[in-house]
């Protein structure tokens, strides 16, 4: 694979798959977002891995999507905005049993890669927050069928409309991560559960991670989330979302996204 912005690593049933962006956060731009579902797609065809660990480089797991990347002149800006669904998906429907590995800043789009995942472990340090309502425009990519499986409707609701940042504790009472440690016992840890992990059968692996995703997809579907992308299309051209946008980024000495 041709790969810029995402690491790919094997280790014997375990591999790795590294957000390499860590000037920009891991911020999620339309190419690291098509690298993630080619990355994710690669490992399917690596049968004997049994077991991904997702994680950033650098300071933080990842910032969310890249404003500043939004409008890519060679893509439609609805395709543009369905590729997190895409990233999502291509995560969440991988064969290897994946763990997300948060460390720093977990933003928005970011969150919603860790809850693709099948485990997670946080350090104690680490941040959480869903700004996007305050960015004018809805939580897309499947996110809300997404936490509403694992936070219940009412913490969702919650949590996407204040878009309050939250920590690593508060995120484990509410069973977001399976996890807490230590930072500078995060890789000794997840490479631990890995390895665990990877010792037990392939089929039993795949089997329990299938059956679970299947009764987690009748909880709340995600099914119906290719619309996600016409959502965020009618934001960018509603008046009102574009002041509170424009409200917020100026604010926090940020630029905000441009309309289709």
């Amino acid at each position: 694979m041709a790969l810029e912005l995402v690491t790919v690593e094997v280790d014997g049933p375990v591999g790795r798959l590294t957000l390499d962006r860590p000037a920009k956060l891991n911020a999620l731009s339309p190419q690291l977002l098509g690298e993630l579902v080619a990355a994710a797609r690669w490992f399917d065809d690596q049968r004997a891995i049994k077991v991904v660990i997702v994680r950033g480089a650098g300071r933080a797991f990842c910032a969310g999507f890249d404003l500043d990347a939004f409008v890519d002149p060679a893509m439609h800006p609805r395709e543009t905005g369905d590729l997190g669904r895409l990233m999502a998906e291509a995560i969440t429907s991988m064969r290897a049993v994946t763990i997300a590995a948060i460390h720093g800043r977990c933003v928005g789009g970011g969150l919603v890669l860790a809850a693709a995942c099948d485990l997670r472990v946080a350090t104690d340090d680490a941040r959480f927050s869903i700004p996007e309502v305050d960015l004018g425009i809805p939580l897309a990519w499947g996110g809300i069928p997404r936490l509403v499986r694992e936070l219940g409707p009412a913490v969702t609701k919650e949590l996407v409309m204040t878009c309050r940042e939250f920590d690593a504790a508060e995120a484990h009472a509410l069973r977001f991560v399976n996890r807490v440690v230590g930072a500078g016992v995060l890789e000794r840890v997840v490479e631990e559960l890995a390895a665990s992990l990877a010792s037990k059968s392939a089929l039993t692996l795949h089997t329990t991670k299938t059956q679970a995703n299947a009764v987690a997809e009748e909880i709340a579907s995600t099914g119906r989330n290719a619309g996600d992308a016409d959502l965020l299309m009618s934001a960018l051209v509603d008046p009102e979302s574009r002041d509170v946008a424009r409200r917020y980024l100026e604010v926090h000495g940020k630029r905000p996204p441009k309309g289709p």
